[in-house]
């Protein structure tokens, strides 16, 4: 039987690491959302960097280049980490490779790109995700990016209904009490996310950038069925006869 199990954040990434070889990355509000509806959309590639600074020199080069701190676009840029701003421009970006910084998100998949397999979770594509995990059937970590190292809710909530379905399967177990509190916490907050996470940070911070379409996309569940995963630094769309389904 295969393990999965859940980190709360980047800080305790060196804490859950040894033995996984394929980690799930998480940013709900709004990154790893972002990132699957972009690829979902049209967009060709798209590279994560860690820093702004590394965005404006991809920039320089031609590339576009997405950059958010804080919630808010960072000045110099026009596009941040808003998933419905890439459905906006899809017709724009199709084709195109963007480059991106976000607070957190793109933070731990920085953290993870040396291990083997790594894609990109969201509440978008939970089903299509967790579906093809379970097919894999390999030892999975999923990583919460959180809120500056911090744990989150809405990152633990994700985390864990995939880890629910892992282990709801019969394949998985799960032997981190991380994991278990995420999916009990998942269990509670499935029948209405949104009043669940009413009161979090994120939401509260997002609330006040007047971000609330935002938020109501990135808390729907599968309302897409693409999987982004790295290959040489650049996330792309998994194929579908690599298991995502059409």
């Amino acid at each position: 039987m295969k393990r999965v199990e859940l980190c709360f954040s980047p800080a305790e990434f060196a804490l859950y690491e040894k033995d996984f070889e394929l980690v799930v990355v998480i940013d709900v509000l709004r990154a790893t959302s972002a990132m699957c509806t972009a690829l979902h959309h049209g967009v060709e590639r798209i590279r994560p960097v860690a820093s702004v600074e590394e965005a404006r020199e991809w920039q320089a080069k031609g590339y576009v280049a997405a950059a958010e701190r804080n919630g808010e676009v960072v000045e110099g840029f026009d596009l941040g980490n808003s998933p419905i701003a890439y459905i906006e421009r899809a017709e724009e970006l199709k084709g195109q490779t963007v480059v991106i910084t976000t607070t957190n998100g793109t933070k731990a998949i920085d953290i993870a790109r040396n291990k083997r397999t790594v894609v990109i979770g969201a509440l978008n594509n939970l089903d299509a995700l967790s579906a093809w995990l379970i097919d894999r059937h390999e030892d999975v970590l999923i990583l919460g990016s959180g809120w500056k190292d911090k744990f989150n809710l809405e990152d633990t909530i994700c985390g864990g209904a995939i880890a629910d379905a892992l282990i709801e399967s019969g394949r998985f177990r799960a032997d981190e009490d991380s994991t278990v509190a995420g999916k009990f916490i998942y269990r509670s907050a499935r029948d209405n996310m949104f009043a669940f996470l009413k009161a979090s940070s994120h939401r509260r911070r997002l609330r006040r950038l007047n971000l609330n379409a935002d938020v109501k996309y990135c808390l729907t569940p599968n309302n897409l069925t693409t999987i982004p995963i790295l290959q040489d630094g650049f996330l792309v769309k998994l194929p579908v006869h690599e298991g995502t389904p059409a």
